[in-house]
């Protein structure tokens, strides 16, 4: 009898490894973009905190509020001071973010394809690679995208599968950041006088109230991608354990026969 053992121990292993050697688990990375983006949540919060701290700060001085020019120098030094540490903090989570997610998307993509979708027309490279091309940016990353969320929901018939709003309305919050973006630093870049710099000051904080409803909505993409493909793949786990204990029942009889 435990020859029996060791043998239908050893189908059953083969069988696994076999059937686990395509798909990569993702919930190592899947927590971790989960932490970035709420770490950039809490970073654009205090941002905002800070942009409002500044321009109370642009308003006294547009008010004439203070009496002593060194207290105004010594303020405007401090905000300054502020504003970069919030700014270099931000950076550096966003510069973290940017590989994590391009890493879960290219985990995503690739396993898309180990749960059985066929046809798909980004591969894992391309889905991040198109996000670092000038004018291509602006659309095949959301194609690729779509075809990762079609080809999780149903990997077997991927291509007439809908998908959800959540996916344009990352997208869309995406090209709106990453346009006011743009536009504030090259806004900034010539700003001198006060209304100038309380202008730069507006868009500043609704760009960063633009960003959070970005981190945000990402969220809720790469949780629904990563919870459709696990789900198929517990599926096909469960599955495959029915066919093991099937298996084993004959293993068993042929033995003991």
């Amino acid at each position: 009898m435990p020859l029996i053992a060791s043998a239908v121990n050893h189908s059953r292993e083969r069988t696994l490894s076999t059937e686990n050697e395509g798909f990569k688990n993702a919930d190592d990375l899947t927590r971790w973009v989960r932490y970035l983006l709420y770490a950039q949540v809490i970073i654009i919060l205090i941002s905002i905190f800070s942009g409002y701290l500044e321009r109370q700060l642009l308003l006294d001085f547009q008010n004439s509020t203070y009496l002593s020019q060194e207290q105004a120098i010594a303020d405007a030094e401090a905000s300054d001071q502020r504003q970069g540490l919030v700014a270099i903090t931000y950076l550096v989570i966003y510069i973290v973010s940017i590989i994590c997610i391009g890493k879960w998307i290219y985990r995503a993509n690739y396993n898309a394809r180990q749960l059985g979708a066929q046809g798909m027309k980004f591969s894992p490279g391309w889905s991040v690679g198109y996000f670092f091309i000038p004018i291509l940016l602006l659309w095949k990353p959301f194609q690729a995208m779509k075809e990762i969320w079609k080809a999780s929901k149903n990997p077997s018939d991927w291509q007439n599968e809908d998908v959800d709003d959540i996916v344009s309305v990352w997208w869309a919050l995406w090209l709106v950041s990453n346009f006011l973006g743009q536009y504030v630093f090259k806004l900034s870049l010539r700003a001198q006088e006060i209304e100038e710099l309380l202008r730069v000051n507006t868009i500043y904080m609704i760009s960063d109230i633009v960003s959070i409803l970005l981190a945000l909505s990402f969220l809720s993409v790469v949780q629904s991608i990563y919870n459709m493909q696990m789900g198929h793949h517990l599926d096909n786990m469960r599955k495959h354990v029915d066919e093991w204990s099937h298996s084993d029942n004959e293993t068993v009889v042929r033995m003991i026969k």
